[in-house]
């Protein structure tokens, strides 16, 4: 049995291959799309979108779960079976022959995947709390930003050695990474004593305590509304590279460049976050990005820009959106999780659940809605961003 605590730097680089493999399970999906559409839906593309919207829909039920199951059985057994049910899910979609199979098997895959995705989270916070928590969480998400931007570049040259259904492969093998670590390496953070019974009338008990914290909900529907801008902004971008700028071939070059320049607001949070506090950065985040999608809808619905600058005017939103989640998601869990210390896997699970599920309800229309140019995106996430801004707006405490 492992007995000895991680040092801090291990510690964080695991976590960050931990929640590397959501990112991994999406993004490099994405250079699939095309030819999912053409094998699988030929008679209503933008129908490949639910590849990813489904993952996410799977990861938001099964976040509901893995929470209070880790409270009771302890973190690593349910992050070990979440990844067990994912790598089955992986081969079902391999070998699935229509696209509601691969949809189903997906949704599957996602509720394995939200072992790994939540209980990470609570792992972290039997460790570290507060503050602290937000910059361990920080750093993680700055090794974290490595993996979106080389996913797709992975995901097409498997496609190119083997076809799209390969992907499904590549899964199982960046899986067995971050699995093999917590099993060889990382004790058990929760201890038998401190474990609670797994019986409804407890978890009527937590659950209700999670519900009734103001600063919990309204940290989980700001987090919502953050989650639904970057998952609407993940479904639609590779559309937008292939239909509205006829890039689809350099697609996974830019979606790297986007990923790495993002990744700085990680850096940015891990540096201001103990200073500033969680509050102050996530407002100060919402409220810019209100102003820059306005603008950015307004310009790609004029047309008016010639088309070189308008995709480098595209580009540079992209990178935006994607900062938010760096600079806010983060910070959002360690608000939430913050007063609720002592049952942190189901308030973890609860805010995740909720926040995912209803997430992806808004950004599954938001980007099927897409008619060949990024004004209905742009505005989604402008009105997506500003309810979040109002949200913190009523938080109480400083």
């Amino acid at each position: 049995m492992v007995t000895r605590r991680l040092s801090q730097p291990e510690f964080i680089a695991m976590i960050a291959f931990l929640f590397a493999l959501i990112a991994f399970s999406i993004d490099a999906m994405l250079p699939a799309l095309p030819e999912i559409a053409l094998e699988l839906t030929p008679e209503a593309t933008n129908r490949a979108q639910l590849i990813v919207t489904s993952f996410v829909l799977g990861m938001g039920l099964g976040t509901f779960f893995a929470g209070p199951l880790s409270d009771s059985l302890g973190r690593k057994r349910v992050i070990l079976g979440g990844g067990a049910i994912y790598a089955v899910a992986a081969v079902v979609a391999h070998f699935a022959p229509t696209l509601e199979t691969v949809l189903a098997a997906r949704v599957v895959q996602g509720i394995g995947a939200a072992g790994p995705r939540v209980v990470s989270l609570a792992l972290v916070r039997d460790l570290y709390k507060g503050r602290e928590m937000a910059r361990i969480v920080s750093f993680a998400m700055m090794i974290f930003t490595l993996v979106p931007a080389v996913a797709p570049l992975i995901g097409s040259f498997i496609i190119a050695g083997f076809g799209w259904r390969a992907i499904f492969l590549g899964f199982l093998c960046f899986a067995a990474v971050p699995l093999l670590w917590l099993t060889l390496r990382q004790p058990e953070t929760l201890p038998p004593e401190a474990r609670r019974p797994l019986n409804l009338p407890a978890l009527m008990q937590a659950l209700r305590e999670v519900l009734t914290n103001r600063v919990v909900v309204i940290a989980m529907l700001a987090q919502t509304f953050c989650f639904a801008a970057l998952f609407g902004t993940l479904s639609s971008t590779q559309q937008i590279f292939d239909t509205t700028f006829s890039r689809a071939d350099s697609f996974p070059f830019w979606f790297a460049l986007i990923a790495i320049l993002s990744g700085s607001a990680s850096v940015i949070n891990a540096t201001l976050v103990v200073r500033l506090g969680m509050r102050l950065l996530i407002s100060a985040t919402l409220g810019v990005q209100v102003l820059l999608s306005l603008c950015f809808a307004l310009i790609a619905a004029s047309g008016a820009l010639p088309e070189a600058i308008y995709f480098g005017v595209y580009v540079f939103w992209t990178v935006t959106v994607f900062m938010v989640a760096g600079l806010t998601l983060g910070n959002l869990n360690a608000l939430a999780l913050e007063p609720v210390g002592h049952i942190a896997g189901m308030a973890a699970s609860v805010t995740g659940s909720l926040a995912t599920v209803v997430a992806v309800a808004i950004a599954a229309p938001l980007g099927l809605a897409f008619d060949g140019t990024p004004v209905p995106l742009a505005i989604g996430v402008c009105v997506l961003t500003a309810v979040g801004f109002a949200l913190m707006k009523i938080m109480p405490g400083r």
